[in-house]
């Protein structure tokens, strides 16, 4: 049986999942890395992916095209070593928004 949750980021940020027990995992270098790694992930059934958050701004219209409005497989981005990204849009938002259907207003 495959894992329920995977991680695509760099290096470190992979290894440190790994070494907290998530077993598949996809380290990458470039947009097309990335693009290749979610679709993998993504045909693997995997239900949580987790991102750094570079990576997926790098790739935002990619995984909107990819996802949609699937609640499954559940997106979660992450900070990578450098820290979070200035992002214009709010994650747990738009993943609130994808599973119940309503938009959080702050």
């Amino acid at each position: 049986m495959k894992s329920s949750v995977a991680i695509i980021g760099d290096l470190d940020t992979v290894t440190g999942f790994q070494l907290g027990g998530v077993k598949e995992s996809k380290i990458v270098e470039t947009n097309e890395d990335a693009k290749n790694a979610l679709d993998e992930l993504i045909n693997d059934e995997i239900s949580i992916i987790i991102i750094t958050e570079k990576i997926a701004d790098n790739i935002r219209k990619y995984i909107d095209k990819k996802i949609g409005s699937d609640v499954l497989p559940m997106i979660i981005e992450i900070p990578d070593k450098s820290g979070p990204s200035d992002m214009g849009s709010d994650p747990m938002g738009e993943l609130i928004k994808r599973v119940i259907g309503v938009e959080m207003v702050k």
